[in-house]
């Protein structure tokens, strides 16, 4: 059975030049992905288009597939690090600030958050999402800690919820704001500059949450 080729980077940048040129490499990959699409993609192609020799390349990056791997870390770690500010103020910690918070004040700064983790390069974003073969780099975007926020909070509030079930709340709000978010990235990205789609959002949610 053939090996399949290594997506890990041979090593990682450490001096500001060979930091340097790996960001050079990696912005070179993101503009032959988002302007040719991944089946155009390859080292020589993104060695030229960088500036540096293939031998660079290749001293940190061993094929095209941990290119992309590289770049999709990267991506996913911009869209965890926009998210988190938006968070700020709501961690499990901060227990009197979560005590004033309504249901659809924490909502609200959830969807922003996701939203404006979304809206970081989309078209990049839709690219590894539509074209690489091994999308599993891009499901890390932070879900645990979303889910963790959303858990502490709704547990406080449980006399305020309509839904009995803790843990399957958490699981339908977590993937409802995710998927839909995505799917109007992927589909409608002009909804996501819009107020009137985080609203719609907020609205459904409270809908499903709070108990008349």
């Amino acid at each position: 059975m053939p090996r399949q080729p290594s997506a890990t980077p041979r090593k990682q940048p450490k001096q500001e030049r060979s930091q340097a040129t790996v960001e050079a490499i990696l912005s070179a990959t993101t503009h032959i992905l988002t302007e040719n699409g991944y089946d155009q993609l390859t080292t020589n192609r993104v060695a030229e288009q960088a500036g540096v020799s293939i031998g660079s390349l290749y001293q940190y990056f061993p094929n095209k597939e941990a290119l992309v791997f590289a770049l999709a870390e990267h991506h996913a770690n911009e869209m965890v690090q926009l998210a988190q500010y938006h968070l700020e103020g709501l961690s499990v910690g901060e227990a009197s600030l979560q005590a004033n918070r309504t249901i659809p004040e924490v909502l609200r700064q959830i969807v922003k958050a996701a939203v404006a983790a979304h809206a970081v390069n989309p078209k990049l974003h839709r690219v590894l999402h539509e074209q690489i073969p091994h999308r599993e780099v891009m499901q890390r975007l932070d879900e645990a800690k979303m889910e963790n926020l959303l858990r502490a909070f709704l547990a406080q509030r449980s006399d305020q919820l309509q839904p009995k079930n803790l843990e399957l709340t958490v699981f339908v709000v977590e993937r409802t704001v995710r998927a839909l978010i995505h799917g109007a990235m992927i589909d409608r990205p002009e909804l996501l500059k819009t107020g009137e789609f985080e609203q719609e959002l907020i609205a459904m949610l409270s809908a499903y949450l709070v108990k008349k």
